[in-house]
């Protein structure tokens, strides 16, 4: 085997008629003037070779000739100078003669050449993702993977944490997405399932005087696949015991701190930003507020409550709000444009909106007739000159998230977002409790282990719509990296909680006993938080989506091109866990 000496990148001037091996993949070649050009390309980069007829056996130089692009060679020879030189290239100014070569593997003809500019089906490359990995830029965005893991691994042991696993087979606790169920063929009608979090396991860990641990955790959720999410993806998971919610918050602020210094080479400021989750809603329409951009939400319902227009009016008595969006420029709008803009916000679920042009700070609108100057006073006080406001009508449950939405879908439209900026946010105060519609039931917003906030509760049984938890998100430009909560460590706590969501007794000990028991025998205050750790490369690495970070992603619709999986099994596999597939008509 011609084994290499040097990766491709090193072959430079320094190496000048020296005698080198490289081995690769035959990216390009060229036949010129009786001379055959290969750009050899292997992970560090690439160089060129030439097999000249009168420096190589005519049997390796006929050999050369039949070689398919994307062959694995092996290449020995001398570095000489170039007489091109390629400036785009590190090894841009030498080339290696060849005097051997073996063909590790010859290439079959090329599904796709990855480094074309011509588009490929997505499905296409997921099913040759071995071809699309070979691209240096997707190559890249693995070795940031690794780095931001290093980063973080490093940080969380130096700040005492144990790197501990956890069970991929456990039970099934179904608290929010459907669990992938795994049969169990020595216990046969039984089944495992893949844990979405390991969130009962590391609050033992506590229990067990761990008191900080951390883990790179698998996690699996049967549920409707999108732009930003798998079926199963990685968690960076951590806990802590003897902490309270400023611990954890620091400790977070403090890893990406590092990571963004070591990974990105940029400096961010700490503490982050905080704000609690009502007032996100309120001025943002969202949990998870992207800061990069202004155009908050302004509640005008109270200046406009005595309105001259019967339209305004009505909508606030019948208990609906007045909300407002200012967008900058946009008093320079056509009329077509303005009606376009609210035929998309119907697509959101609102009745479109009242427009209303701010020119030198003059309302220009045929509406203007019915604003009042306290309702103008009121406009200007928030809005800047040359805007166009948009007044919502909408009900008070849904119009701040629907409103929000609108927030975004501007914002992109007219490109009001800064790029090479990185806004982090904190939110708290989080409900503790949601209305389940379809179901008619109050159900944990977080999970049912997260702490109630200790001054609510005497309202955990009786007013469940103002029950706060001690929870928190981690917002990073409009995207939630990850979230946490400070964890019911008091059994009686517990049971309360299991009872107020809807669980019996008999229901919670069934799922949840372990855990219950676990509790009775000493557990320490304890709080934690984990972070989507695909979704952090994915906005640090600015790929396309999730799947792009991803070695081996399954599609929207949970299939693995690359191995057709999910597929059928065999009769006797399924006979032997006592399993019968029935037909979508049975």
């Amino acid at each position: 085997m011609l084994k290499r000496t040097v990766v491709c990148r090193d072959v430079t001037e320094e190496k000048l008629s020296e005698k080198v091996v490289v081995n690769g993949w035959v990216q390009g070649k060229r036949n010129l003037g009786g001379l055959l050009f290969f750009d050899i390309r292997d992970r560090s980069g690439i160089v060129q070779v030439v097999f000249d007829p009168d420096k190589v056996s005519e049997e390796k130089f006929k050999l050369a000739r039949s070689v398919k692009t994307e062959s694995v060679v092996g290449i020995s020879g001398t570095v000489q100078k170039r007489v091109s030189e390629n400036p785009n290239l590190k090894t841009g100014k030498v080339e290696i003669i060849v005097e051997d070569m073996e063909i590790f593997s010859m290439s079959e003809d090329l599904p796709f050449n990855p480094f074309s500019d011509q588009e490929t089906d997505e499905t296409v490359r997921l099913k040759y993702r071995y071809r699309d990995l070979r691209k240096p830029e997707v190559r890249k965005v693995f070795e940031l993977r690794a780095k931001i893991a290093n980063s973080i691994r490093q940080f969380l042991i130096s700040e005492g944490f144990i790197e501990t696993e956890t069970p991929y087979l456990t039970k099934s606790t179904p608290e929010g997405a459907r669990d992938f169920l795994v049969p169990s063929r020595l216990n046969r009608g039984k089944f495992y399932a893949l844990p979405q979090s390991p969130q009962l396991f590391k609050q033992i860990l506590m229990v067990g005087g761990f008191e900080k641990y951390f883990q790179f955790a698998r996690c699996f959720r049967d549920e409707d696949l999108r732009q930003d999410r798998q079926p199963e993806f990685t968690q960076i998971d951590m806990e802590m015991s003897f902490v309270e919610q400023e611990d954890i918050l620091s400790l977070t602020e403090r890893m990406f701190k590092k990571v963004f210094s070591e990974v990105m080479g940029e400096e961010i400021k700490i503490p982050f930003e905080r704000m609690r989750y009502s007032e996100a809603m309120r001025r943002f329409g969202s949990d998870k507020p992207d800061l990069r951009y202004g155009m908050e939400i302004h509640d005008l319902t109270e200046s406009f409550k005595n309105s001259a227009s019967n339209l305004i009016r009505k909508n606030v008595e019948n208990g609906n709000k007045v909300l407002a969006l200012f967008l900058e420029g946009g008093a320079e709008l056509s009329r077509k444009e303005v009606e376009n803009l609210k035929e998309r916000v119907k697509q959101e679920g609102l009745e479109g909106f009242i427009d209303i042009k701010i020119k030198n700070y003059e309302l220009k609108s045929s509406f203007a007739k019915f604003i009042s100057e306290e309702e103008k006073r009121a406009m200007f006080s928030v809005a800047n000159d040359n805007s166009l406001a948009m007044l919502f009508l909408t009900d008070p449950k849904k119009g701040f998230e629907l409103v929000g939405r609108v927030r975004m879908i501007l914002a992109k439209k007219f490109g009001l977002i800064p790029k090479n900026v990185w806004k982090f946010l904190w939110i708290t105060d989080f409900p503790f409790f949601s209305f389940n519609e379809e179901e008619g039931r109050y159900e944990a917003e977080h999970h049912p282990f997260t702490m109630p906030n200790p001054e609510d509760l005497e309202k955990l049984e009786t007013d469940k719509d103002n029950v706060r938890a001690i929870a928190y998100d981690l917002v990073l430009n409009g995207n939630e990296l990850g979230g946490g909560s400070i964890r019911i460590h008091n059994p009686e706590l517990q049971k309360r909680v299991f009872k107020a969501i809807g669980l019996s007794e008999e229901d919670a000990e069934k799922k949840f006993g372990f855990l219950l028991k676990a509790l009775k025998l000493g557990a320490p205050p304890h709080g934690g938080i984990a972070f989507g750790f695909d979704r952090i490369v994915w906005l640090l690495s600015g790929a396309n989506s999730l799947r792009d970070v991803i070695a081996f992603p399954k599609t929207t619709s949970g299939i693995s091109p690359l191995t057709d999986a999910p597929s059928e099994v065999s009769e006797s596999q399924l006979e032997e866990l006592g399993i019968e597939v029935k037909k979508k008509n049975e």
